[in-house]
Formats: C-alpha cells, structure tokens, sequence
C-alpha cells in the first residue's frame, strides 16, 4: 500500500534557495588533505552502498562554503557544500551531534545524502535542499532492519526544492522526481538537511 501526498515549502526561510547544479554533490577528507576535483555521477556509483559518520560539529566556515567535524573515533573531517546548504548548516552549533550519511566514490570522494542532527527536532524531520523536486519514501523495519524492498506499507512524499517534510516511519529513503528507492536509511528525532538522492 502507498500512500501519496505533495509537501508545500515550508517556510519564508526556506522558500527562495535554490542549489546549482552541482548542489548534489560534497566531498570530505581529513581537514589537512587537499580536495580533489569533482566527478560526474555514474550508474555504478548510484549502485553503491549508504554509510555513515557520526560525530560532533566543530565549524561552519560561510566564506569557503565547509563544515568541519570531529568524528566519534576522533577524526577530523572537512565537507564542502553549496552555498545554500551551507546556509542551513550554519544554524546548528559547535558541539551539536551530527551524523553525515554518504556514499564513497573514490578514496578521496564521497557523495553525501543528508546531514542530521539527531535531537534537534521532536520528530524526524528533513529538509529537501539538492537543488531539485525529489521523492522522499519511508516504511517499516523488517526484523529490526531497513532495506527490505518487500516493506510494507510505503509512504511516499513529493518534495519541492526548500520544502520540508516529517518521516515517522522507521526507514527512509529520497530519489529523484520520476525515480524510486529502497528505504534503508533509519529514521531519527531531529532535522536532516538532503543534499543528494540516490536510486
């Protein structure tokens, strides 16, 4: 069973940001390596699996457009973002929980999909900035695990660029506007800002 409902953008705040059209894409190393050029999205990375750092912010630099972060195993990771997803990043604070959920390219690269704050919202809240109209999907954990494309039943929510939505489900998931995805990422109180969608 589906069910289907349009989200209006959510907010004067949220209303006129739009990303360009690299907005999807972000890249991490350690804070004291140089970035490497970009790359364009192939099918055999959409393929890739989704992981995750957890961690504490440490910095929002506006002027270079990053954020820097201490990961839970100590790590000192650099994520360079859009403008506008900065701009939203730069509301949370220094020492707030974080969590970066991306895919990994190359050594070098990674391809984010959101960045939450876990207890920064009542509920789990995501806030669609990739630039673009996505499908945000969510449904139940099966034997205590997201993924399961048998899932049942799916909710499914068209997200306008700047708009926001709630996802009370266990799982969830975002695709472009015209794809589909698989649930397989846990759902959680706090605001997530999407950044990327992917198959």
């Amino acid at each position: 069973m589906r069910r289907v409902r349009s989200i209006a953008v959510a907010g004067a705040a949220l209303a006129g940001l739009v990303l360009g059209a690299g907005g999807w894409t972000a890249r991490a190393q350690e804070a004291s390596a140089t970035p490497d050029s970009g790359a364009a999205k192939s099918s055999a990375e959409l393929g890739r699996p989704s992981k995750s750092v957890r961690g504490k912010l440490e910095s929002v630099d506006e002027s270079l457009n990053g954020i820097i972060m201490r990961s839970d195993e100590g790590k000192r990771m650099a994520w360079k973002f859009d403008r506008s997803v900065i701009g939203e990043l730069a509301k949370f604070k220094p020492g707030d929980a974080m969590i970066v959920i991306y895919r990994q390219i190359s050594r070098n690269e990674k391809r984010v999909t959101a960045v939450a704050f876990p207890g920064s919202a009542e509920k789990p809240t995501y806030v669609n900035m990739t630039g673009y109209r996505i499908l945000m999907r969510s449904g139940p954990a099966v034997k205590g695990a997201c993924g399961d494309p048998t899932a049942e039943p799916i909710a499914e929510n068209m997200i306008p660029n700047g708009g926001m939505v709630e996802a009370l489900e266990a799982c969830w998931c975002c695709a472009a506007d015209g794809e589909t995805c698989t649930p397989g990422n846990r759902t959680g109180n706090g605001m997530a800002i999407l950044t990327g969608c992917f198959k």
